[in-house]
């Protein structure tokens, strides 16, 4: 999508793309951790009878579908439009997620997950399209980030709202009120999201094949393609792997339970002050040495944190570790965004997306491997160091330039 079709929209339109995909992501950081909110409650009810296996696989089923989701939905937009995209995949989401309320039991329940998780997984990759596409010259970075806190809004917000809906109507109600929303986005992104969005994006005739994945590898695209990838894998298991796992880490640690989830909480609280600092950044010294920083950062504060400190200085270590990790990732994603032309945009988020919730698998896996060994202290953050600084060389084998 050009910059000449971007300024024919109404300045309405161009105003609404932000805070509608936004709302969007936001309704997806709700769905995705609903599941994490109404877990203790399920596994107490003595009709499904769920047990701890189950549970872990109906939540590895549902990542499995917004893999997938991811995969398939990004190359998808590139076809049929984004506006088009990002309606069918609110709607998808937000019924399959209604109807896990009314679920007789645990397979049905699973299976409904993993269709959520298609429509889940579609979301961020056509939002974080739109808003590149959007954003103003030389403001792609900012955009990426305050996109993305939507997604940690949607997070805290199921976590507080499952205090006070569960007691009161039961585990159920939560799956309605991620759904009811969409009755006013969806109407919202038909009427405000730009016209042009539906079209498929421009490009010279004969630059790119019919099917947009094509493209990825192939015309000077592969070693990028391939280096997101793994770039993308290391991020999100970093993300994954260390909200999984970081208070039983500093458990091993030898920190009280009270003191370990207060460190969990500000690890997040380093992932919003994060976002709001690495898109500024990437601004101002440009998308490639940002996210590349934001890596190599990760790898030392979470080498630090192997150090037991005394006092404050830990909450100040982690709260550092969580600046760099989670926006570490989000960078990636705006990088992406600026590597690849319009015409696939999509497709190569939705793959770099895709691919990167298979680290979201392995980083629990890491974590609950080395806590069985009994060496998640110190070695557990030696291990999330390294896959900090793998994904800084792998995102430096990317040039800043696209291929000519």
């Amino acid at each position: 999508m050009n910059r000449e079709a971007t300024t024919t929209s109404t300045g309405r339109s161009l105003a609404a793309v932000r805070p509608l995909c936004w709302a969007a992501v936001a309704l997806e950081g709700y769905d995705l951790v609903v599941l994490g909110v109404v877990l203790p409650v399920l596994l107490r009810d003595p009709v499904w009878a769920l047990t701890p296996a189950t549970a872990a696989l109906i939540s590895t089923v549902g990542l499995l579908g917004v893999m997938v989701g991811a995969l398939g939905i990004g190359p998808l937009a590139d076809v049929i439009g984004r506006r088009r995209t990002m309606v069918l995949t609110v709607v998808g989401f937000s019924v399959l997620t209604l109807a896990c309320a009314f679920a007789p039991g645990p397979v049905a329940f699973g299976v409904l997950r993993f269709l959520a998780g298609l429509g889940l997984g579609g979301v961020l990759p056509v939002a974080l399209a739109l808003v590149n596409e959007y954003a103003a010259p030389g403001r792609a970075g900012s955009a990426t980030t305050a996109l993305m806190t939507g997604y940690h809004v949607g997070a805290v917000a199921t976590a507080l709202l499952g205090i006070v809906v569960i007691p009161a109507w039961g585990w159920q109600a939560m799956f309605v009120i991620g759904a009811v929303p969409a009755v006013v986005l969806v109407p919202l992104l038909v009427r405000l999201l730009p016209a042009e969005a539906d079209a498929r994006p421009e490009q010279p005739a004969g630059s790119t094949p019919a099917n947009p994945v094509t493209t990825l590898f192939r015309d000077g695209y592969l070693r990028a393609t391939i280096a997101f990838w793994v770039t993308s894998f290391m991020g999100l298991l970093l993300v994954y792997g260390l909200n999984t796992w970081l208070p039983e880490i500093m458990r091993a640690a030898g920190y009280e339970l009270g003191a370990a989830l207060a460190l969990l909480l500000v690890l997040n609280v380093g992932a919003v002050l994060g976002l709001l600092v690495a898109g500024r950044v990437a601004d101002r010294v440009g998308v490639r040495p940002a996210v590349i920083a934001w890596f190599a950062a990760a790898a030392l504060f979470l080498a630090l944190l192997s150090i037991r400190l005394p006092g404050a200085g830990v909450y100040v270590s982690v709260l550092l570790a969580g600046v760099f990790v989670f926006s570490a990732q989000v960078l990636v994603y705006a990088f992406v965004g600026q590597r690849y032309p319009a015409a696939v945009r999509g497709t190569a988020l939705g793959a770099a997306s895709g691919v990167g919730r298979l680290g979201a698998i392995a980083g629990p896996i890491l974590g609950g491997a080395l806590l069985t060994a009994g060496i998640a202290y110190p070695w557990g953050f030696y291990a999330f160091a390294a896959v900090a600084a793998v994904g800084a060389v792998s995102v430096a084998a990317v040039s800043a330039g696209r291929p000519a």
